[in-house]
């Protein structure tokens, strides 16, 4: 059975690489594109209504093009020790890019992948197959809802990727949605999210507030214009009971192609400023993205 997967697994493969084409198609969210990227041969670019929202190389699934998917995938590096299996959940698949990073660089690793936009996986799924011996399971459920499913202690990383139109649902914004994060996360476990936003960030000021009612040890990455409330854009949040390795996450985002910065402690707590904890009674999606945002 395991080789007729495979050789079905290559024959899907070399149909998307024989692919020169965009691929379009209306999912859940709006209409879906996989633009190939000429710079290479096998690589794919998902929109969603205009909006670049992740990149896929087909032949090298540990290049990671998008700044804030490289940030995600420093702290998948720093989870645990190279090469080591992670049991991660995904909430939010896109093209299910982190996933294919997670299985190339740490094979054996076990993943759960929750995307409540079901036509959106069937089109990722087609176009751009995952590696059939790779362990990651894809369910089309609500976030919220699809985290409840997973047992108490079972994920090293919870990493949480939602934006529905642009912006993050307002019940995964809040410390009810976090509380549930920590439950499935094992002792030492790490939570990482991509939060955006823009100025004068109460958003991500929430957020921050937010998390460290419930995790001892926080981190934020961003772009440095970010920081200082000059545009909007994206900033990494990773939360922890135990120690983050901050020194070598500030040293990687420093490396970037588009440097950031990473803030913790008592210079994320000023930053915070005196936010209020988010609940479910007051959470609010996300701020929309102005215009020319992903120009």
């Amino acid at each position: 059975m395991a080789r007729r997967g495979a050789a079905r697994g290559a024959s899907d493969r070399k149909r998307s690489e024989r692919r020169q084409e965009s691929v379009s198609a209306t999912v859940d969210g709006g209409v879906a594109e996989l633009v190939p990227d000429r710079e290479r041969p096998h690589a794919w670019t998902l929109l969603l209504d205009g909006a670049p929202q992740s990149h896929v190389d087909l032949d090298d699934p540990s290049y990671l093009s998008f700044e804030y998917q490289r940030r995600l995938g420093h702290v998948i590096d720093l989870a645990a020790p190279p090469g080591r299996p992670l049991q991660v959940v995904h909430l939010g698949g896109g093209a299910l890019t982190l996933a294919r990073y997670i299985a190339a660089g740490r094979p054996r690793s076990t993943q759960q992948v929750v995307e409540i936009d079901a036509p959106l996986v069937q089109l990722v799924r087609r176009e751009l197959p995952l590696d059939p011996q790779a362990r990651i399971r894809v369910r089309s459920a609500d976030a919220r809802a699809g985290l409840g499913k997973v047992q108490d202690g079972w994920a090293d990383v919870v990493i949480a990727d939602v934006f529905s139109g642009a912006r993050t649902p307002a019940h995964l914004t809040s410390a009810e949605f976090l509380a549930e994060v920590r439950r499935v996360l094992r002792p030492g476990g790490q939570y990482a999210a991509n939060l955006a936003d823009g100025p004068p960030l109460a958003h991500l000021r929430g957020q921050i507030a937010t998390a460290a009612s419930l995790f001892p040890e926080l981190a934020l990455a961003a772009d440095p214009t970010v920081w200082r409330g000059r545009r909007f854009g994206n900033a990494i949040l990773v939360a922890s009971d135990l120690p983050i390795a901050v020194a070598e996450l500030t040293r990687r985002v420093a490396s970037d192609p588009h440097p950031g910065r990473v803030e913790h402690g008592r210079a994320l707590a000023d930053f915070t400023g005196g936010a209020a904890v988010v609940t479910d009674a007051d959470a609010a999606p996300s701020p929309a993205p102005p215009p020319g945002a992903f120009d």
